[in-house]
């Protein structure tokens, strides 16, 4: 047994500018400055992990004291004695500290002391201070004055994942450089040459999964690819993959947003029930749902988005989205997405997650059922536009029954709340000073003189008694009381609740319910 093997993110980490992959403004810019001596004394470097964040650190620190030149160089040997002991992490001018361990102010003032003298073996000293943001306010206060004026002969390169918690006045004496997340096609390259270089047999579309769950990190996926080489000892194939990552495959997951968008309640949960059986991931299923989402959107035809190659589905399977689309619309797509967005923080939090899951499943698919914004418009200006002006109003026919009969204002606001019209039994409670109600006439002064009401009251109130209502709405307030009013100056005057209220210095009702 090998007792040296080396992991695929150590063996094949870049030890050049020229093999840095996915960082080509990193790369030009600083081999441009090194070439024209524009060499600046400090440098940050953030971004996601397994960018390159540490590993250009190192490459400049070799560049900086190659000894192929006579001076910098942007194409460092990597051969010479200064290159080695970089790469292996024991030149003695270049210093590797970990923030996350050495956070005191302490810590600091032993770095910057050594700062001071020469360096011995290189033409610069290097520190290279990795997750900065860990430094506590005290080092930071410490590293300020040396990090914006330090010696000559020193370089400090600082490397962060969260750049929000780097203070402002570190950031202002560093040039910063964003590393970007390598894109799916690059990662897709450089996994390709690894597996040739490691004699491994690597599919399509095993390496397209390994890619797109890296995802835009080198170093995760070149762990993934170690790990499926040793899982599969050397044949990774797409459902070896699969199986590695608890991922269902598009082809599923196409199959499933179609039976959800499908309204068959029965049959997406029995689905759901058999992607769950073969071993696969919710959490995962869920981020592939998004993934669909997200793409169907961009595909639809109202929007004509252009994908171009970056769309991860076969030819076929982007045939069976085109499909779904033509009778999905793009409101119910976003509402989707919504959803699915706000359960992901559920699908983490839930103790049994295939619970959580079949109950998304489920609001997915009333949602989907649910018209949009647009129709719900539409279908209030049909109704609108079908109903008799107020003083025209058909009476009703003589076989039509009258199923209630309103005599006063709390009867009308009784009876809407019965009928569930909640949005005209607030409006009407709350605004309406009904000045006369007999014979199916209502006058009302209206607080909000809302132009609508008067036409959706008059349309109701047919509808529910059988008989022609007139309304009159007159244009100066008599000063009646609105029924929400009259209920709260009723219970005001009740002396069960007087008594109640006198028992609490300062208590006032703020809500009334009927029983």
């Amino acid at each position: 047994m090998d007792t040296n093997y080396t992991v695929l993110a150590r063996k094949y980490r870049s030890q050049d500018f020229q093999s840095l992959i996915g960082q080509d403004v990193l790369v030009k810019t600083l081999t441009t400055a090194i070439k024209t001596g524009r060499i600046a004394h400090a440098y940050i470097f953030t971004g996601i992990r397994g960018t390159g964040k540490t590993s250009t650190a190192r490459i400049l620190a070799k560049a900086l004291n190659c000894l192929s030149s006579d001076g910098p160089t942007a194409t460092p040997c990597g051969k010479c004695d200064n290159c080695r002991a970089i790469a292996a992490g024991q030149h003695i001018d270049v210093l590797e500290i970990d923030a996350a361990s050495h956070t005191g102010v302490d810590n600091m003032r032993e770095i910057l002391d050594a700062a001071q003298y020469r360096p011995t073996n290189g033409r610069y000293k290097v520190y290279i201070i990795d997750e900065v943001h860990m430094l506590s306010t005290s080092a930071f206060n410490a590293l300020l004055k040396t990090l914006e004026e330090p010696p000559a002969h020193v370089i400090f390169i600082l490397a962060t994942t969260e750049i929000r918690k780097v203070p402002v006045t570190i950031l202002s004496r560093c040039q910063r450089f964003d590393l970007v997340r390598v894109p799916v096609e690059t990662l897709k390259k450089h996994f390709a040459w690894i597996a040739e270089q490691e004699k491994v047999e690597l599919s399509d579309a095993a390496n397209e999964l390994l890619a797109r769950a890296a995802d835009g990190s080198v170093r995760d996926g070149l762990s993934l690819l170690d790990q499926a080489i040793a899982q599969t000892g050397g044949h990774v194939d797409e459902s070896a993959v699969m199986d590695m990552l608890k991922r269902a495959d598009r082809g599923v997951v196409v199959d499933f947003m179609q039976t959800i968008l499908s309204g068959n309640v029965s049959a997406a949960l029995a689905r759901a029930d058999e992607i769950y059986t073969n071993g696969a991931d919710l959490s995962m299923l869920l981020t592939d749902m998004m993934e669909w989402t997200h793409w169907a959107t961009r595909m639809h035809p109202v929007l004509r988005a252009n994908v171009g190659d970056s769309i991860p589905y076969t030819a076929d399977q982007r045939e069976r989205i085109n499909e779904i689309n033509k009778h999905v619309s793009l409101n119910t797509l976003s509402r989707l997405w919504q959803v699915m967005v706000a359960s992901v923080g559920e699908m983490a939090a839930a103790a049994n997650q295939k619970q959580c899951f079949d109950m998304l499943v489920i609001r997915l698919m009333h949602i989907a059922d649910m018209p949009s914004v647009p129709e719900i418009l539409k279908q209030n200006a049909d109704t609108a536009h079908h109903a008799a002006p107020v003083a025209s109003t058909p009476a009703p026919t003589p076989n039509t029954p009258q199923t209630i009969e309103i005599k006063s204002a709390a009867e009308l606001a009784d009876a809407l709340s019965a009928a569930r019209e909640m949005m005209l039994y607030s409006y009407f409670t709350k605004n309406i000073e009904v000045t006369g109600l007999s014979d199916h006439k209502i006058s009302y002064f209206d607080r909000g003189n809302d132009s609508e009401f008067q036409q959706k009251l008059v349309l109701w109130l047919n509808t529910k008694t059988g008989a022609k209502w007139e309304l009159n709405k007159i244009e100066e307030s008599h000063q009646n009381k609105t029924v929400r009013e009259q209920i709260r100056t009723e219970a005001e005057s009740d002396p069960m609740v007087a008594d109640a209220m006198s028992l609490f210095e300062g208590a006032e009702i703020v809500g009334i319910s009927k029983q």
